[in-house]
């Protein structure tokens, strides 16, 4: 009896693994450009952007580079659910869309979730490798003088 309900178990997950693979997330993949006004405004060094682009890009842009392993369910949703909840979070390509004083906050909780080492997220440092401290510092250092500039624009509207 056991035997027969584990092959039923093991038939129905094998079912429902091949049709999963036809629930299809729409990419998230405007190119560049999407981030080129981020960048503009920002002014991220050479080595800032890359960081950047290899580490943040993909879940906090409308430019994701897809793995491989996108193309097969349940990984295309797993990956779906992070880009929708990092782009919800903070979208360098909505960034035009932000005010000064949330761009600000924004540049604040950027600085904040990489000093306690909670982005890139594990799930994501698993696979890509973890953000070497000479990467942290980089990206700490520049996002800091973005900030300070968003505040000194806040400053100066304020008077």
């Amino acid at each position: 009896m056991l035997k027969k309900s584990i092959k039923i178990f093991l038939v129905l997950a094998l079912i429902a693994l091949v049709a999963i693979q036809f629930i299809r997330p729409e990419k998230n993949n405007d190119g560049y450009k999407s981030v080129a006004s981020f960048e503009s405004e920002t002014k991220p060094s050479e080595k800032v952007a890359v960081v950047l682009k290899e580490n943040c890009y993909d879940c906090h842009s409308n430019q994701t580079q897809y793995p491989w392993y996108s193309e097969i369910a349940p990984f295309s949703l797993w990956l779906d659910d992070h880009i929708e909840h990092g782009k919800k979070h903070f979208n360098v390509s909505a960034w035009n869309d932000y005010t000064v004083k949330k761009k600000e906050h924004k540049m604040e909780e950027f600085v904040e979730m990489v000093e306690k080492g909670e982005m890139p997220l594990q799930s994501y440092t698993i696979i890509h490798g973890n953000l070497s401290e000479d990467d942290k510092k980089l990206l700490l250092q520049w996002a800091g003088l973005v900030r300070l500039q968003y505040k000194h624009q806040l400053e100066v509207s304020s008077k």
